[in-house]
């Protein structure tokens, strides 16, 4: 999934605060990132992540980001320049083995050609005894909003068009995750379900940024984005809060191992 220049931007406007804001803190936790290490970030966006760690392990540390869209890393590079990003993909790794005291990856593993491949890289670059954290959606079923969004693109533009917005949602069957995991070599990884809520300041910020800042991104044009958000104030009422602002739960597995390698 190629993303622009311009669309990284409207994704750290916009998505951060809204999805994954509340997120880099309990991945973190997770990890147990402290002072001094040496973290690696798979899947780093626009640096969302990776900036939450550079406050942990602080200036003895260092934090290194890793992600496939260079539009991504131009924004990162622009909110962080003290951060070291690289381009490049999961599945093979641009570091040496045992380079990393903590892995860790935000919303990234379901994108990946190789989610198996892309997960021993992971295991690969982390030191014996450091730890890999891994945050994944939970099911589309269990994150109403989005599962609305999905009924009504199909509705208005087919389910082609809705495609892009199941596949954040992929790995959220937890069985599915346990497969995956064991397939990579991790059968003793643990798995924790988090509750989240993502918010947004309108329908209509929620439908631009869909459309303009994610996985849909250049997928309507003008128009179609018209119908869309008309459709939009009406069917998805539901998740309008008082004040205007939409809310609604988004929850996700965090998983983490040890590396005993």
């Amino acid at each position: 999934m190629h993303l622009s220049r311009q669309v990284a931007e409207v994704y750290e406007a916009f998505f951060v605060p809204a999805l994954f804001g509340a997120w880099p803190e309990r991945v973190v936790a997770a990890a147990h990132v402290q002072a001094g290490q040496q973290v690696l970030d798979v899947a780093c966006g626009t640096g969302v992540l990776a900036r939450t760690a550079a406050e942990y392990v602080g200036p003895q540390g260092k934090v290194t980001g890793l992600d496939l869209n260079d539009g991504m890393l131009e924004v990162a590079r622009q909110k962080a320049p003290a951060i070291a990003w690289h381009q490049g993909h999961a599945e093979a790794l641009p570091f040496n083995d045992n380079a990393f005291d903590l892995v860790v990856s935000q919303f990234g593993v379901m994108f990946f050609q190789d989610r198996v491949r892309a997960i021993q890289e992971m295991v690969r670059v982390l030191r014996p005894g450091g730890t890999l954290a891994i945050a994944v959606w939970d099911t589309l079923d269990n994150t109403p909003g989005y599962a609305a969004v999905v009924k009504l693109l199909t509705r208005l533009f087919g389910a082609e068009a809705a495609e892009g917005l199941r596949a954040p949602y992929c790995l959220g069957n937890k069985q599915l995750l346990s497969n995956l995991l064991n397939a990579a070599g991790l059968p003793d990884a643990s798995m924790q379900t988090q509750d989240g809520t993502a918010r947004f300041p309108s329908i209509r910020s929620w439908m631009y940024t869909d459309i303009n800042g994610w996985v849909l991104a250049n997928t309507l044009n003008d128009q179609q984005f018209a119908h869309l958000v008309a459709a939009a104030e009406h069917e998805l009422q539901p998740f309008v809060m008082a004040d205007g602002s939409v809310a609604f739960r988004a929850p996700a597995h965090i998983i983490t191992l040890m590396n005993a390698a």
